[in-house]
């Protein structure tokens, strides 16, 4: 059933409505209730097709479903019709506006409804995708101040990669921050690039989902058996590589893959002269979670991260995902 959750209305007798669609038992359900949210950055759209694949699969076997389920596609639709990162006309990052206020400004009000409908679910899913500038291996990104919440449901949403970092204030303005803060356990993640839909990474995030419904007891239908995600725990285990020159980077290598200490992993070259500006290699032995896909960089420009590991670490994780976690009733 498709709801409205909040709407202010705009020039031009236009309205912007924010909605859901809400999947649930015809007897009402058990109380247990996750919600997906995406489109929250307009540019980001690996999401919509988790929230398409989601609601087919369930629809088509409702009798498996004995909780709610809360699909969110577009919280920033403005910025998804636009094609804009933030919401157009305002120049704002939705995600630096939570939790709102029912009193403010009209973005305010908007990010004050958004939370108020969420709060109280069993568990909200909310996914994001990088840039047009990089591309991310599936993962899940927790604050260090509520890992103890988080960790064990990131741990079956079938990603490849989670990555504990530190506190920022400029977190505190999140959906995520401002609904775990709230005791309403948020995961985030990221997978893919910008403007673009990458099936696979969907379809593995799909899987995931229902995992994680099924432990949550949402879910009575068939579940796969989802990876171990790699969990980076220290601030020091991950490396940044950045462009020491301008000019145009080339990828020698994908992302997702274990790379030695000075492995190139790309090379920043100059069309005009025809010359090799700089051969960028990695720092330190691990894998390579973000890599560049656009070609333009300036000095300083972000081209990859890393996180430190032995192959023998990462050939470990690679067999256990073989074995994977099984999705259990009442397991979360």
């Amino acid at each position: 059933m498709i709801e409205k959750i909040t709407s202010v209305m705009l020039p031009v007798d236009e309205e912007l409505r924010i909605q859901k669609n809400r999947l649930c038992p015809e007897d009402g359900g058990n109380g247990k209730r996750i919600s997906i949210v995406t489109g929250i950055h307009g540019d980001e759209l690996e999401g919509q097709y988790v929230c398409y694949e989601l609601i087919r699969r369930i629809t088509e076997h409702p009798e498996y479903l004995c909780g709610t389920v809360d699909v969110y596609p577009a919280m920033n639709p403005l910025g998804i019709d636009s094609v804009s990162r933030g919401i157009p006309g305002f120049d704002l990052d939705m995600n630096r506006l939570f939790p709102g206020s029912l009193d403010g400004a009209m973005t305010e009000y908007l990010a004050a409804g958004i939370i108020n409908d969420l709060l109280g679910s069993s568990l909200c899913i909310d996914i994001h995708a990088s840039n047009i500038y990089l591309t991310e291996m599936p993962q899940i990104r927790i604050n260090e101040l509520h890992k103890d919440m988080l960790l064990p449901y990131a741990c079956r949403a079938n990603v490849d990669f989670v990555w504990i970092h530190g506190a920022s204030t400029v977190l505190e303005a999140t959906l995520a921050h401002s609904l775990n803060s709230r005791q309403t356990p948020t995961l985030v993640v990221e997978m893919g690039v910008g403007m673009r839909i990458t099936k696979e990474y969907g379809e593995q995030l799909t899987e995931g989902i229902f995992s994680l419904m099924k432990s949550l007891d949402i879910w009575r239908g068939p579940a796969e058996t989802v990876k171990k995600p790699l969990i980076g725990h220290r601030p020091d285990e991950v490396c940044f590589l950045n462009a020491p020159v301008s000019g145009i980077f080339q990828k020698e290598s994908a992302h997702g893959v274990w790379v030695a200490k000075g492995q190139s992993i790309g090379k920043i070259i100059d069309p005009l002269r025809g010359k090799l500006l700089a051969d960028v290699t990695a720092p330190q032995e691990g894998l390579l979670f973000t890599i560049r896909e656009y070609p333009v960089v300036s000095e300083g420009s972000l081209l990859a991260r890393i996180l430190q590991m032995s192959r023998e670490r990462w050939e470990e994780s690679v067999g256990a995902e073989r074995g994977g976690c099984h999705a259990g009733n009442g397991d979360l």
